[in-house]
């Protein structure tokens, strides 16, 4: 699951920067609609769950790498220091505070301080028209095929 849901619009890819500050989009914004549960892609501790710059923003170290996912405009339900699970809700999209041009999600994902494409973390099933699934790179196991 992504973390707005399994296929939300993409209204903005990521575009990397050439420079460290320079021009680009780093992250993806997806379409959702105010009020719209905000889900943890990957197990990990929340890093920060706070304001800047007027808006909401979660961010959350995943376990066992160097990653850390953010996530705005968003009404957080966690607190920094807290553990999550994939799927787990950090909070919910807040009305105002975006970027976009209509409601959305902005996803981000770092290495350290180097901006990555938070959509590698969703297997190409998502980003197509497979059935839903879970990267197993994150230590998430891949569910059981019901027959």
């Amino acid at each position: 699951m992504g973390p707005v849901g399994a296929r939300p619009a993409v209204l903005r890819g990521w575009e990397p920067p050439a420079t460290l500050y320079g021009r680009g989009h780093r992250g993806v914004d997806l379409a959702a609609p105010p009020g719209t549960p905000v889900h943890a892609v990957a197990p990990g501790r929340v890093s920060f769950a706070g304001r800047v710059a007027g808006r909401g923003v979660v961010s959350v170290h995943l376990a066992g790498t160097s990653l850390r996912t953010t996530y705005e405009p968003v009404r957080a339900t966690v607190t920094k220091g807290e553990e999550v699970a994939a799927g787990d809700v950090l909070g919910t999209v807040e009305p105002t505070g975006s970027h976009c041009t209509t409601s959305c999600l902005h996803w981000g994902l770092l290495r350290d301080k180097t901006y990555l494409d938070p959509l590698s973390l969703l297997p190409a099933s998502l980003l197509t028209h497979g059935p839903s699934r879970l990267l197993p790179v994150l230590g998430v196991p891949l569910p059981r095929e019901v027959e």
